[in-house]
């Protein structure tokens, strides 16, 4: 009798954990390993998880603040990487021949920076030879970022070499002195507006 109870009890709690497990062998992998809950409360740019600008609060100011490379430049080429056992995220690697710089990069070089795939497949993606200016966040500790507030700190850039603002853009930036309501800006000026947010900060 106690042996036929014993054997129900058992069947009974696979039933139970049974979905359980077959849905932890169909889940995509988790990262919670990267963003561990105490310590530095910064994410890594480029992965999912915590965003580093608050929503709301992106305006022209921010994302110069949280920058730590900008620059304007051509993409030449795009390689995917995938997971090592150094680097356990599928990455991307853009390289760009750099035209201006204002922040982390040297005009007249090229500049490789790398991407999490999970970004890429999400729509945040380059193509060769597109010209662009680029906010990126300072490396992670993996060696990866991204544009600060995604398309945000991402600028396309016209035949001539004038940035181009999206309608999101100029919405965001309405209140900078410099750049509000002009939907074309010459770098020298976008340069000047990223000069006096690193003046009010002194």
């Amino acid at each position: 009798m106690h042996g036929r109870s014993c054997t129900r009890l058992l069947a009974l709690s696979l039933l139970i954990l049974s979905p359980a497990i077959l849905r932890s062998q169909s889940d995509p992998p988790r990262l919670d390993f990267l963003f561990p809950r105490s310590g530095p409360t910064r994410p890594e740019p480029g992965l999912p998880g915590r965003p580093i600008l608050p929503p709301g609060a992106i305006g022209f100011q921010q994302i110069a603040h949280a920058a730590g490379t900008i620059f304007s430049g051509t993409v030449t080429a795009i390689t995917r990487h995938p997971p090592t056992h150094a680097q356990a995220v599928e990455t991307v690697a853009i390289t760009f021949h750099v035209e201006h710089a204002i922040r982390g990069a040297s005009p007249g070089t090229d500049l490789t920076v790398e991407q999490w795939m999970g970004l890429w497949s999400s729509g945040q993606r380059y193509r060769v030879g597109e010209r662009l200016l680029l906010f990126l966040y300072p490396l992670s500790k993996l060696g990866l970022t991204s544009a600060v507030g995604a398309e945000i700190g991402r600028f396309r850039v016209d035949p001539v070499g004038r940035i181009m603002l999206s309608a999101q853009q100029l919405s965001a930036f309405r209140a900078d002195p410099i750049l509000a309501g002009q939907s074309r800006v010459k770098f020298n000026d976008f340069a000047l507006a990223v000069q006096q947010t690193a003046e009010e900060d002194q």
